[in-house]
């Protein structure tokens, strides 16, 4: 039986997580946003996808997971004591951009969050959805759910649908590290997509 004060512990903690979590979605919500079509639109897409061919589009651009400084674009929601960080949660809002350097043109966010869920390895569980601000895709998204490796040269995780241009995407994202700091965790990954959608 769990002791009174305990209790009372881990019900404050979960309401604290869950207050964080509202509070970076709001503030996500601010900053980017995809634009929805009226439904009766949606409806009319739909009902022309027999006869619609699926597209292959590929991109390659650069993730920016900042959590040092002043303007941190990942924080850290939960915390862990473990050799592999397992249990460790951070909410990201990172740029992603055309080149690997800060200053290189800002093609999206990715937004969502991390967690590290390996206990014997370091692994993180990745729930992030790209969204896209350049011309050709503002607004649309990709949502990208899947196991990361991250120690490994190159990781897989799979698109599991979009938004916008990208609506029904399935398909693949490569990442392979370009630059981690060890002392701040800070990195910035390369990215490879293949995405199908109509």
């Amino acid at each position: 039986m769990a002791k009174p004060g305990l209790t009372a512990m881990v019900v404050a903690a979960v309401a604290l997580v869950v207050a964080a979590v509202a509070l970076v979605v709001a503030m996500v919500a601010k900053h980017a946003h995809a634009e929805a079509d009226d439904p009766e639109k949606v409806d009319a897409w739909f009902n022309g996808l027999s006869h619609a061919d699926r597209k292959t589009t590929r991109l390659h651009f650069y993730f920016h997971d900042t959590l040092s400084g002043r303007n941190p674009t990942a924080v850290r929601i939960a915390e862990a004591k473990s050799p592999t960080g397992f249990g460790v949660v951070n909410m990201i809002d990172d740029p992603l951009t055309k080149g690997p350097e800060p200053e290189s043109p800002l093609v999206g966010r990715a937004q969502g969050f991390y967690g590290s869920v390996g206990l014997e390895s370091m692994a993180l569980h990745m729930s992030m959805n790209l969204v896209f601000t350049t011309p050709e895709y503002h607004g649309s998204t990709l949502s990208i759910l899947g196991r990361n490796p991250a120690l490994e040269t190159y990781r897989e995780m799979p698109i599991v649908g979009g938004t916008g241009v990208f609506r029904l995407a399935s398909g693949v994202v490569t990442a392979k590290t370009y630059f981690l700091n060890l002392t701040t965790g800070d990195a910035v990954v390369e990215y490879k997509v293949i995405a199908l959608h109509y």
